[in-house]
């Protein structure tokens, strides 16, 4: 074999071997990982979510569901994940690590407030202040609505947090705060307003047995993330289809079933309330 035609040989199979790797790269999964705020038990309607974003992406689409908001957290920080649908408070703490991929909107609005639930026989409490001394339920240490807001109501009356109630315990998910304080296993506890009216249309049996006693002011809807470091394209690519969803009826009735009206851009500042109440507590 001559140098000249061994030269195109080895050029050829170099060139067979990238297309090869990119075809590689194009087939390997998006990572999206969600956490127990959303679709908790659903898993038939996050296979149809998947198959709705794969078609769109022409790559596999893997969801990783974690019990805990810190495990979400850490597959983000280990690139683990490229996609997050994550909570406010991980969302301040990481802002230098991620961004923000889209906001739903719910209700006609991309915001969402705390409601402080007590048992329905409870026809007196108001406010979390009302609750001192009594048995509360968190959702999980890096909620906004589930922990740090009724954390900042006590801490910004002058009273101790850590003091304040009888006893307190985490149930790392909203959907099992609605259980224990309509199972009356606690006097109160703070959930997030959108699991609270999902669940109310599916399942009002549960949320009859709790009062909504109070609501917070409206903080940004928890967001979808991307790791700082996904590129650009598939970043726009997840991001217009996320914007797409309202425009076509497949993606209108993924919405439907999510209790969404679409997602947005959004802004940052739709954070800043909560990175007020961050720092109270010395973050981040």
């Amino acid at each position: 074999m001559s140098k000249l035609i061994r030269r195109e040989f080895v050029m050829a199979c170099l060139g067979a071997s990238c297309l090869h790797a990119l075809g590689n790269t194009e087939r390997r999964p998006i990572r999206f990982a969600m956490t127990p705020a959303f679709l908790h038990d659903q898993h038939a309607l996050l296979a149809e979510w998947r198959v709705y974003l794969e078609a769109r992406l022409k790559r596999p689409v893997e969801f990783i569901q974690r019990d805990r908001y810190r495990d979400t957290m850490d597959l983000l920080q280990q690139q683990k994940v490229e996609f997050a649908w994550i909570c406010d408070y991980p969302y301040v703490m990481l802002k230098n690590e991620v961004r923000l991929l889209s906001v739903a909107v719910n209700n006609d609005k991309p915001t969402y407030r705390s409601y402080l639930i007590v048992p329905t026989r409870d026809t007196q409490t108001r406010s979390v202040l009302d609750l001192k001394g009594s048995v509360f339920a968190y959702a999980d240490p890096y909620s906004n609505t589930g922990y740090l807001v009724p954390r900042f109501e006590i801490k910004s009356s002058g009273a101790d947090p850590a003091t304040f109630f009888k006893r307190t315990f985490f149930t790392w998910s909203h959907r099992k705060v609605i259980d224990a304080v309509a199972a009356g296993l606690v006097q109160g506890a703070t959930v997030d307003s959108y699991v609270w009216d999902s669940l109310s249309q599916v399942r009002p049996d549960i949320t009859a047995k709790t009062r909504i006693a109070w609501k917070s002011e409206e903080y940004g809807f928890p967001p979808m993330v991307a790791h700082s470091d996904v590129p650009e394209a598939d970043f726009k690519r997840m991001q217009d289809i996320l914007l797409g969803m309202a425009n076509e009826p497949q993606g209108r009735a993924l919405l439907k079933r999510l209790n969404l009206d679409g997602f947005i851009t959004g802004t940052p500042k739709l954070y800043d309330r909560v990175a007020e109440m961050m720092r109270l507590f010395g973050e981040p």
